[in-house]
Formats: structure tokens, sequence, C-alpha cells
């Protein structure tokens, strides 16, 4: 499927307002997302439900056994999830806070919160966002993954994802990573093709390597400086 934007244009304004970033392009593969997915965005965000805080073998055996409760290989449709009880949602594999968060979904892409694909290509970023977070169990990140791998949109920087955070630390050569607004700051000199930064952060974090990106560390927060005046002792 063809970006929603100019790819060529992106990595022209990229590589004139930043020379590292510039180097790091010239070094690594040409950005890439596949948007052939055609799961709508229920689905895609029941998936993320489930692969939330576990690791990706247990999630993927788990969603597995969650597409089976539905038909054609496609997990439950918003309908029957509200039907499907509780308890089997848990013996399937899911805690009681993402069978609630299923739940959860299904009423809101049922309600029209969650939209259709069709209806998502409409909306601003800021609009999916406050629509999708309002899910119980749906945070910032998981919205901002949609709208880069999903929906292809040009100008996402998920401020608080690692990946990004100790590939900027890598490209700049810094020993802490970035806060979450420190990054945005440095971010406005990305616009408005800030996915395809965040996209090369991610390159840069594994061409470095775990062994190496394992020692880049929160910054340390200052200490405040102790006041050293005490009052003089009266004579």
């Amino acid at each position: 499927m063809t970006l929603p934007f100019d790819l060529a244009e992106a990595v022209r304004h990229l590589c004139v307002c930043d020379e590292r970033l510039k180097q790091l392009i010239a070094e690594t593969r040409a950005f890439e997302i596949d948007l052939r997915n055609t799961h709508s965005p229920y689905e895609v965000l029941l998936r993320s439900i489930t692969y939330q805080s576990i690791s990706g073998k247990a999630a993927s055996t788990i969603f597995a056994r969650i597409k089976a409760l539905g038909e054609n290989n496609h997990p439950p449709t918003p309908e029957k999830m509200l039907r499907i009880p509780v308890a089997k949602l848990r013996k399937a594999g899911l805690s009681a806070a993402k069978a609630a968060s299923m739940k959860d979904l299904a009423k809101k892409a049922l309600a029209g919160i969650v939209p259709t694909h069709e209806e998502a290509l409409k909306l601003s970023d800021e609009e999916l966002v406050e629509r999708l977070v309002s899910v119980r169990g749906i945070g910032a990140w998981t919205v901002e993954m949609f709208l880069i791998f999903r929906l292809g949109r040009p100008d996402v920087l998920p401020i608080h994802d690692l990946g990004v955070k100790k590939g900027w630390s890598v490209a700049y050569g810094k020993k802490h990573m970035p806060t979450p607004k420190e990054l945005l700051k440095f971010g406005e000199r990305w616009r408005p093709y800030r996915t395809v930064a965040s996209w090369y952060m991610w390159r840069a974090f594994e061409r470095a390597g775990y062994a190496f990106t394992n020692k880049i560390r929160p910054r340390k927060a200052r200490r405040k400086k102790r006041r050293s005046s005490q009052k003089q002792k009266q004579r």
C-alpha cells in the first residue's frame, strides 16, 4: 500500500534539518512500513491488549485462543465479545484486567467511539488519540503504534518508547536517555515527519545491540543544592 505522504520529501527534509540523522539515514536501510494489514482498528487493539506486559510467545498463544472464539480466523466481533463469559476469556489465558479491557473495547466499538478503518482515515491524530485512549487498558503508546504501523501517519513521535529514546542516545552520542519532555522539544526540528525520524531511531537502537544499549540509563534527577547558610551562633 502506498504511504499517505511523500517519503522522498520526508527524507530530504530530515537530511536538511539534522546532520546526524542524515548520516544515520545514509548508513541504514530505507524507511519501510507495511500497511497491507487488513484488520480493523477493533481487531488491532484486541491484539494489542493481549500482548501487553507478557512475552510475545505467550501472547501469540493466548491470542490464537481468542481468535478461536470468533469465526474465519478472526477474533470475536464486538457483538459476540460482549456475549462471551468473562470466565471463558480467563480460561483462554487473559487476566481479569485484560478481559475487562476487551469488553470495554467491544462496547466502544459498537458505540462508534472506536472507528472503522475507513472512519479512522478521516480523523486527525489528536481525534484518534482522544477516542482510543478512552478504552480501558489502551494508552497513548498503543495508539501511537496504531497511527504509525496501521495508518502510516507521518508526524508521530512516541516520546515514551524505550527504543526511540535509546536510539536517540545512540545516534547523538549521549550517555543517558532523554526525558519525554526533552525528546519532544528536540523532535520539533523533525516536524512534519517525526514518524520517519522515530523509525530511524529504532534502527539506531537495533544497530547498537542490546549489550550497548542496556548501559543507557535514564538521566539522573538533579539534586537540589543544600543551602549551606546557617545561623551564626550568638556569642
